[in-house]
């Protein structure tokens, strides 16, 4: 089977009640963790790709990877770009094999974001590739996104259905209380989603597919067992995963997840050194490290997007 787009994905999600998960990738065992854990439980998937991971793993391999991963599971995987920041950036990956691009131009005016996302998706539908917008900035840090909370803001529902009718956009991003980033809420506050937000999108633009990004929840037991073996990372929690599963069963079709995934594998390799400070084999550590993003990425698609069994 070869890469798939979302368009199918997100109709079946939309219909189901469920949403995609769109992990992001880096190296082999990422790849790995992810893909095993979606075979097993039959679900489809989005691999997700930043600019920062392009240029760490570099195009080719990442695409032989996901190529891999697709003849080992014989899944419906979508291969994505990530917080594309210019149109240079999603012509090269839609160039370069992508089935489906993000551009997000959030952090420009109503004008401008319109103006670039509309070229983009010009360019992408002509190669038979799709493309997610994004409408509101999210505050937070993850790769090259860094907003602060000052500067973060909600997306407007009256905006989106000129927004989607003038750019044509596959998909949109929109800020409705989820944080980018490790470093999130403090404990004690009490992070809600505003599902009002998200019910009054829905009924402006019925059946189009809306996206989650900053939707990893930081599980308190990655972060003790980091500090436990060495670290000094601060307690912070997300949005509650039922909300997250509220959320996929109405008009969110995609969500985003990676810090959870990087917390998942950073814990299990501190622990693993703590455990073994003479061993140097990376496949020792490694081997445990994409175990642990498997059992993250199973407990996400079983418990928080509802996908299992979907593909």
């Amino acid at each position: 089977m070869p890469l798939v787009t979302t368009k199918e994905m997100f109709e079946k999600a939309y219909k189901g009640g469920y949403a995609i998960g769109a992990f992001n990738v880096n190296n082999m065992e990422i790849v790995q963790g992810i893909t095993e854990a979606a075979k097993e439980l039959n679900a489809p998937l989005i691999l997700q790709v930043s600019k920062g991971a392009r240029a760490y793993a570099n195009h080719t391999y990442l695409m032989k990877l996901v190529e891999a991963a697709v003849i080992e599971t014989g899944l419906p995987i979508a291969l994505h770009l990530d917080h594309g920041d210019s149109f240079e950036l999603c012509k090269s990956c839609i160039d370069g094999g992508f089935t489906s691009v993000m551009i997000d131009a959030s952090a420009k005016s109503f004008e401008d974001n319109i103006a670039l996302t509309r070229q983009v998706v010009d360019y992408a539908h002509d190669h038979g590739v799709v493309v997610e917008a994004e409408l509101g900035t999210l505050a937070g840090i993850e790769d090259e996104v860094n907003v602060s909370e000052e500067d973060s803001s909600y997306t407007r529902p009256e905006d989106v259905q000129e927004f989607v009718e003038r750019t044509q956009c596959d998909s949109l991003a929109i800020a409705i209380g989820t944080s980018h980033g490790a470093y999130k809420f403090k404990p004690g506050t009490d992070p809600k989603l505003r599902l009002d937000i998200l019910e009054e999108v829905e009924r402006r633009l019925p059946g189009f597919p809306i996206v989650l990004h900053g939707s990893s929840s930081v599980p308190q037991e990655f972060v003790k067992t980091i500090n436990e073996n060495g670290g000094n990372m601060p307690g912070a929690i997300g949005i509650p995963e039922e909300q997250l599963r509220m959320a996929a069963k109405m008009a969110v079709c995609k969500i985003n997840i990676d810090s959870d995934l990087r917390l998942a594998m950073t814990a299990s390799i501190r622990q693993y050194f703590n455990e073994h400070p003479d061993h140097f084999d990376p496949r020792q550590y490694l081997g445990p490290g994409r175990e642990a993003i498997k059992q993250m990425v199973k407990h996400k698609i079983v418990d928080v997007l509802g996908c299992d069994g979907k593909a």
